[in-house]
């Protein structure tokens, strides 16, 4: 079977740690090649495994068949959008944008140019926890769930190699709040009211109810002390309490997002976490940020 070839956007942390090395490696890519917004960075990452840099994207779009994104929200999304007129199929990042115009442009263009795509949510992809949401989705009547998000990752004075403007801008709503929305939805159904309330530093807390009629919490915050960092998950129902496991790392997981979008592109078929749903988690995200004081 012919080789996908799938080009990056992006140079950063998350680009050169998890993105380049597993286009790089996977067996069914070609990797086609590295456009960023820094020519020195996009050059270094590319001859680093052994591609080419562009120094116009849309030379990179046209020498692909598919496009990863590693960039900030509001930039993959008029940059997906384009990647999708030319025809190439979308592995993007999340979220997808950080407003609703954005986030619904892009799923338009992608519908229009009947493109593949799958967002990357690295816990929907990580094996354990990709398992335990396929498990948790077949057992009926769950009725309440959380989804903790304390993340210490993030470093106001930049120490940290994800520490970014548009996470300093958005907090642990835009970054960790889709992570909690992947594992949730799928096993309590759509949104269908979010209520939302602010806590210390970049701390949210949303109260969601479910189309299932279930409810669930989620706290999220990208600016935990580091001893009180952690993940947790829990569902409860009739059959009893399920608690979410440690997932695997996020190469791997990239790694099934790749074989994901493999698939989707060669059989048409869309995946569950496509731009539309994307599109779903700016949409419910946007309505609880509305709620929120200004800042």
């Amino acid at each position: 079977m012919k080789r996908l070839r799938i080009g990056l956007v992006g140079t950063g942390s998350w680009a050169s740690s998890t993105h380049a090395p597993a286009l790089a490696a996977h067996p069914d890519v070609e990797f086609s090649g590295v456009w960023g917004r820094r020519s020195d960075a996009a050059s270094a990452l590319a001859t680093a495994h052994t591609t080419v840099s562009y120094a116009d994207v849309d030379e990179l779009f046209a020498a692909s068949d598919a496009v990863a994104f590693a960039v900030p929200p509001d930039v993959q999304a008029p940059l997906a959008a384009r990647a999708a007129a030319a025809g190439c199929h979308l592995l993007l990042d999340k979220p997808v944008a950080t407003t609703v115009a954005a986030a619904r442009d892009l799923a338009t263009a992608a519908e229009a140019a009947r493109v593949a795509s799958v967002v990357f949510f690295t816990l929907r992809f990580a094996g354990p926890t990709s398992a335990w949401v396929t498990e948790q989705a077949a057992t009926p009547d769950w009725f309440a769930g959380r989804a903790d998000w304390y993340s210490s990752f993030y470093a106001p004075d930049g120490t940290s190699p994800f520490s970014s403007p548009w996470r300093a801008q958005r907090g642990g709503l835009w970054d960790v709040g889709p992570h909690a929305l992947s594992i949730l939805m799928p096993v309590l159904g759509d949104v269908t009211a979010v209520t939302a309330a602010p806590g210390r530093a970049d701390l949210v807390h949303l109260i969601l109810r479910h189309s299932t009629g279930a409810s669930s919490t989620a706290t999220l915050s990208l600016t935990t002390p580091p001893k009180a960092s952690g993940v947790t998950v829990e569902l409860r129902g009739e059959a009893g309490t399920a608690l979410m496991p440690s997932g695997g790392g996020a190469l791997d997981a990239f790694r099934s997002a790749i074989d994901a979008l493999l698939v989707s592109a060669r059989s048409g078929q869309p995946h569950p976490c496509d731009v539309r749903f994307g599109l779903r988690v700016t949409e419910i995200l946007a309505e609880a940020e509305k709620q929120l004081p200004a800042t």
